[in-house]
């Protein structure tokens, strides 16, 4: 899992293979929650992994690169802008991390392909895909990407999409009640108990101003029937949830998996929900920039507004 504060530059990856138990100062490996060591590698060292040199010139390269802090949330323009890191998951536990990687930044719109995975399970695949389709968009994150004879969005990483899948996660519950599921979805995902930035949520929920007329639109065409503004509320408080890189490549080595915690070993997704997601995240993931991001790249991946990226290699 990546991330930088200046929107985005970092990235994650995860890998499903073994491998090599490797040390240093700059690097912490653990596997399966267990730490291995901390002291630094001697390059003649037996079972020396190439991957934290690997990772180090990563980030020095893309450390050149300009970016800037997100306007559309204005508590986010207060980030530090020079914050960089990346964490990299193997589909067996074992962690990478580089750089500034226990900066906690809100998990933002990297949560929408855990909470589609959550609605799927939770409301099965026919009920999901009546109010969701899948059809990449072409267009920005926030766009009124609805099809016209219906009012359903095009696809669930869209903002449209995404509020509707937050609406089917406890259908007719309280905001503060799909907060706590999907808090607690999302701290299964990451191993640790995760928690929600109320500085970040208050100030998103002030700015919302768009997502509430998405919503109401949704409303109107009855593809929930929640009430907007507890929509968008429980929404925000999704996007505002705290983590690292380390706690984002985590997550996303669980669908490397085929939905199983490398390190916990809960089953959290179905493979079939897994595949599902991949899928959507392949096509739709990187927005209007999906079919150029899917033909040099080539995995499915997230980006979020705070900076983040994640992507995985099944």
């Amino acid at each position: 899992a990546g991330y930088r504060s200046t929107t985005p530059w970092s990235f994650s990856v995860t890998l499903r293979s073994g491998a090599a138990v490797a040390t240093r100062t700059t690097l912490v490996t653990r596997e399966r929650g267990r730490t291995i060591g901390s002291a630094s590698m001697r390059d003649d060292g037996p079972m020396r992994s190439p991957l934290p040199d690997y990772l180090t010139e990563v980030l020095s390269v893309c450390s050149e690169g300009k970016g800037a802090t997100s306007d559309h949330i204005p508590e986010l323009k207060n980030a530090d802008p020079d914050r960089f890191a990346i964490s990299l998951v193997t589909a067996e536990g074992v962690t990478y991390s580089v750089g500034d990687d226990d900066t906690e930044f809100s998990i933002q719109s990297i949560s929408k392909p855990f909470v589609y995975g959550l609605a799927l399970e939770e409301r099965g695949f026919e009920r999901v895909l009546d109010a969701i389709g899948v059809e990449p968009s072409g267009e920005a994150f926030n766009e009124i990407s609805l099809q016209r004879d219906t009012g359903r969005p095009l696809n669930p990483m869209i903002n449209a999409g995404a509020l509707t899948a937050h609406a089917l996660v406890a259908e007719n519950k309280t905001p503060e009640y799909r907060i706590r599921a999907i808090r607690d979805l999302l701290s299964s995902l990451a191993g640790r108990e995760l928690e929600v930035d109320e500085d970040i949520a208050a100030s998103e929920l002030g700015a919302s101003f768009r997502n509430v007329a998405i919503a109401n639109l949704l409303r109107n065409y009855e593809i929930f029937p929640d009430d907007p503004d507890d929509i968008v509320a429980g929404y925000v408080g999704q996007c505002s949830v705290k983590v690292t890189t380390a706690d984002l490549a985590m997550m996303a080595a669980t669908l490397a998996g085929g939905g199983i915690q490398p390190r916990t070993g809960e089953r959290i997704f179905s493979r079939s929900v897994v595949r599902q997601v991949l899928s959507v995240m392949a096509t739709c993931g990187m927005y209007d920039a999906a079919g150029d991001w899917l033909s040099t790249v080539g995995i499915p991946a997230k980006s979020g507004i705070s900076g983040g990226i994640i992507g995985i290699l099944p």
